[in-house]
C-alpha cells in the first residue's frame, strides 16, 4: 500500500519545483515509509510512497516501461496480476519486475484506457504516457482506494491519495464549499466527488480521469457499475457451493504477500467468515487480531476469542477504555476534511494493534452492503410495504401531518418510534431511505444553519446525492434500489474512507475480499430471498457458514463497532462539548444558529433527547475548522 502525488502542466511544459512535490509527497509519508520516488520531467512531476508488500526488492515507484515513455504511480494492489502477465508478455511485452505495478504499464500499452476493466483489486493510480503526451488516472470500482485532485491557481493540476498531499500545495483554493457541508451534516462526510474545499475533487469509483496537454479537464468516464438483475435462478444448495468457492478464490488472491498477513477479528459474521476460510487455506496459524471494550453493551471479544480458538490463531487483543476519546483531535488531520462516524476511534486502535504483528491485514468490509445485512434494511422493505398499499399523493399530507404533530422518542427501538415511521411513509422510497441514514434530519439541519447559510445552499439538500445514484441504479426493487445507494454512498464516503485512513496512519494494509468485484456482481443478480428471509439478514451468507462458525456467532443480534457517545456527552466530555459547541469558532464561521446549537446541548446533556450523533458531528466540524490548514475558510 502506498500514496501517489503529482503536478501536471496543462498547457506548457513548466519544470516544476522539486521542493514542492517532495513537500506533497512527504505529507503522506505514512502510506509508505519504507521508500519514496520522484520522477520529473518537463509539464510532468511524479511522487510516490512505498508500503512494501509485493516484490520487496525490484518494485520501486515510478515504475516504467521498456522505452521509459509510459510511467506510473500507483496505490493499491492488482491481484489478478499473475494471470495477466503470461496474456501480455505473449503480446511482447517485457517483464522486469515481479510487481503487480508493472502489469499497469504494459496494460496500458496494449488495451488503453480499457485496461482498468481487466484488473482485479482496489487500486488508485496515474500514468504518464509522454508519446502521447496523456496523463490517465484511475479509481477501483468500489472506492477502496482515494484518489484525490484539483486544478491550482498557477493552472497546474494536482493528485494525491489524500486531501492533505493538495492542502501542501500553496494554489489550492480553500474555500469550503456550502454543499459539501450541507452532504456532511446529512451523511456524515462529503459525498463524492465533492470534497469540503471548492478546489479539491475526488476521482469516483470506478471511474478514470484522461487528461491531454493543452485540452480542456474533461468529464470523468465510468468504467463499471454493478447490475442487480436479481434473476439467478440459483437453488439454495448450488448457491451455498458457488458462494464458498468464490469466498475462497477472493481470499486466495489477498493472501499473496512477502510480509506478515493477518485478519481483523470483531466476533461478527464478516470477519469470522474471513478468518474461517483464512484458516482452511493456510498452512499455519492465521493471526488474528480483535479490540475488546471495556464496557460490555459494545463487547464482542467473546465471540472473537470462539472464532479464534475454533481455528487456533495467534490472536491478539487489547482493551478499549469506554472513555478513549483522546482521538478526537487527532482525527480531524487523519481525514483531512470532516468525517463524523465515531466508529473510526475504535477502527484506529485495531489497525494500531495489528500494525504491531502484520504489514497486511484482511477484513469483512463491505459484506453487509451485498449480503443484506443492516437491520435497515428489514426495516426499509417493511415500511415500503405499507408505502405500496397507499399512493404517494395520499401518503404525503395524512403521515406527514401526523409525524408532524407526534412526539418523538428517541428512547423507543425505531420500529416503534411512530413519529420516525409516519415521516418515513409520508415520502418516497429514496427520500424515506436518505431520511433514515441522515445523522441531522432535514429539520434539524435547517434549525442548526444560520440564515445566512441557509442563503448559501441556494435550495441544495444531500438528498440530491441519493436522487443522483438512484437515477443511474437501473432497479425499482426496494432492497436492490437501498444496496446500490450504500455501495455508492456510504461504503465508500464512510466505509472505505474510514479503513484508508487508519490503516494507513499505522503504514497497514487491509484487503477487502468481500468487495471483490466479480463477488459484488454475482450477489447483485440473486434474488432477495437468498438475502433476506423473514427477519434473517444475509440468509445465504449464513447457511453457507454453518459449517464452519458457531451458531451464537451467525445468528446472535448485530452489535456494530460503536462506541459511548450518549454517555461521554453527559460525562467526562460535558464541558467539552459545551464549549466547542457554543464557542467562538462555530461562531465565526456564519454557519450556524449559535441558540440552536445551544439548545442541542442543553437538551442532550439534560436527557430530554438524545442528540450524540447530531453533537459528534457538530464536534468533529468544530475540529475541522480549528484544524492545521491554513487560508481563507469561508464559505
Amino acid at each position: 500500500m502506498c500514496g501517489i502525488a503529482g503536478l501536471f502542466d496543462l498547457e506548457g511544459r513548466r519544470d516544476f519545483s522539486r521542493e514542492l512535490v517532495t513537500r506533497m509527497s512527504d505529507v503522506q509519508y505514512h502510506r509508505g515509509p519504507d521508500e519514496g520516488g520522484y520522477h520529473f520531467e518537463p509539464g510532468v512531476a511524479l511522487a510516490h510512497r512505498r508500503l512494501s508488500i509485493i516484490d520487496l526488492a525490484t518494485g520501486q515507484q515510478p515504475l516504467f516501461n521498456e522505452d521509459h515513455t509510459v510511467a506510473v504511480v500507483f496505490n493499491g494492489e492488482i491481484y489478478n496480476y499473475q494471470s495477466l502477465v503470461p496474456e501480455l508478455q505473449a503480446l511482447g511485452h517485457v517483464f522486469r519486475t515481479h510487481s503487480d505495478t508493472e502489469v499497469i504499464v504494459h496494460a496500458w500499452e496494449a488495451w488503453g484506457e480499457a485496461c482498468v476493466e481487466r484488473f482485479r483489486g482496489m487500486f488508485a493510480f496515474a500514468l504518464w504516457d509522454r508519446n502521447r503526451q496523456t496523463l490517465f488516472l484511475a479509481r477501483d470500482r468500489l472506492g477502496v482506494k482515494p484518489l484525490f485532485y484539483g486544478v491550482m491557481s498557477d493552472g497546474s493540476f494536482a493528485f494525491g491519495s489524500e486531501l492533505k498531499v493538495l492542502m501542501a500545495h500553496p494554489g489550492l483554493d480553500r474555500r469550503i464549499d456550502p454543499l459539501a457541508v450541507e452532504e456532511y451534516f446529512a451523511l456524515g462526510y462529503a459525498a463524492e466527488p465533492r470534497t469540503i474545499f471548492k478546489g479539491a475533487a475526488k476521482l469516483d469509483p470506478g471511474h478514470t480521469l484522461t487528461l491531454r496537454r493543452g485540452q480542456p479537464i474533461p468529464a470523468s468516464r465510468p468504467y463499471w457499475d454493478v447490475r442487480f438483475t436479481l434473476d439467478n435462478p440459483i437453488k439454495l444448495d448450488d448457491a451455498v457451493a458457488e458462494l464458498n468457492a468464490r469466498l475462497h478464490e477472493s481470499i486466495r488472491l489477498r493472501m499473496i504477500s512477502e510480509v506478515p498477513l493477518g485478519a481483523f477479528l470483531s466476533g461478527g459474521v464478516d470477519s469470522s467468515a474471513v478468518v474461517a476460510t483464512m484458516a482452511d487455506l493456510s498452512a499455519g496459524p492465521v493471526n488474528t487480531c480483535s479490540i475488546a471494550f471495556d464496557d460490555p453493551a459494545f463487547n464482542e471479544s467473546e465471540f472473537a476469542r470462539m472464532v479464534a480458538d475454533r481455528y487456533h490463531t495467534n490472536h491478539h487483543v487489547e482493551t478499549v477504555m469506554s472513555d478513549d476519546f483522546d482521538l478526537i483531535d487527532k482525527l480531524s488531520s487523519l481525514y483531512d476534511e470532516p468525517y463524523a462516524d465515531s466508529s473510526a476511534i475504535p477502527t484506529y486502535r485495531v489497525c494500531e494493534l495489528a500494525r504491531k504483528h502484520v504489514t497486511v491485514a484482511l477484513s469483512g468490509d463491505g459484506g453487509d452492503e451485498s449480503f443484506g445485512g443492516y437491520r435497515r434494511y428489514r426495516l426499509h422493505l417493511m415500511e415500503q410495504r405499507m408505502r405500496d398499499a397507499m399512493p404517494l399523493g395520499l401518503r404525503r399530507p395524512l403521515f406527514g401531518a401526523l409525524g408532524h404533530v407526534y412526539p418523538k422518542a428517541d428512547w423507543a427501538p425505531r420500529m416503534f418510534r411512530a413519529k420516525t415511521t409516519f415521516q418515513a411513509l409520508a415520502r418516497d422510497a429514496v427520500e424515506a431511505y436518505f431520511h433514515s441514514v441522515s445523522i441531522l434530519r432535514n429539520d434539524l439541519r435547517s434549525q442548526v444553519f444560520s440564515d445566512s447559510f441557509r442563503r448559501e445552499l441556494g435550495g441544495y439538500n444531500a438528498l440530491d446525492v441519493f436522487r443522483r445514484h438512484a437515477a443511474n441504479a437501473q432497479t425499482d426493487d426496494p432492497l436492490a434500489q437501498i444496496q446500490y445507494l450504500d455501495l455508492k454512498t456510504y461504503l465508500v464516503g464512510d466505509i472505505n474512507t474510514k479503513v484508508d485512513r487508519a490503516s494507513m496512519a499505522h503504514s497497514l494494509e487491509v484487503r477487502e475480499p468481500l468487495m471483490d468485484h466479480p463477488l459484488v456482481e454475482w450477489l447483485a443478480g440473486l434474488p432477495n430471498d437468498l438475502k433476506i428471509r423473514g427477519q434473517e439478514g444475509k440468509f445465504l451468507f449464513k447457511k453457507s457458514l454453518e459449517p464452519a462458525l458457531p451458531n451464537d456467532v451467525l445468528y446472535r443480534p448485530k452489535m456494530g463497532f460503536a462506541v459511548p457517545l450518549a454517555r461521554w456527552f453527559r460525562g467526562p466530555l460535558k464541558d467539552r462539548v459545551r464549549e466547542r459547541l457554543t464557542g467562538e469558532v462555530m461562531a465565526g464561521c456564519g454557519m450556524f444558529d449559535m441558540d440552536q446549537l445551544a439548545r442541542l446541548v442543553a437538551d442532550h446533556q439534560s436527557g430530554r433527547r438524545d442528540y450524540s450523533a447530531p453533537l459528534w458531528t457538530l464536534m468533529m466540524f468544530e475540529s475541522f475548522l480549528r484544524g492545521p490548514a491554513n487560508g481563507d475558510r469561508s464559505a
